[in-house]
């Protein structure tokens, strides 16, 4: 994120909102989608990079 937010007071002058670029915005949805997913997954188990690394050329991606 690259601006500085801006935030919303009420009368007692304490911050209740705030305020972000789109582009702010949108990162940080992006960035809660990807802890979802981590979150979702992360009970599953895992697969050696050796083998992920056979299947990639297997497959012709690697």
């Amino acid at each position: 994120m690259s601006a500085q937010p801006q935030y919303i007071t009420n009368a007692d002058g304490e911050k209740i909102s705030v305020i972000l670029s789109l582009a702010d915005y949108q990162e940080l949805l992006e960035d809660l989608e990807d802890l979802a997913a981590i979150a979702e997954r992360k009970d599953e188990a895992t697969i050696p990079w050796q083998q992920v690394k056979e299947e990639l050329k297997i497959n012709g991606l690697l």
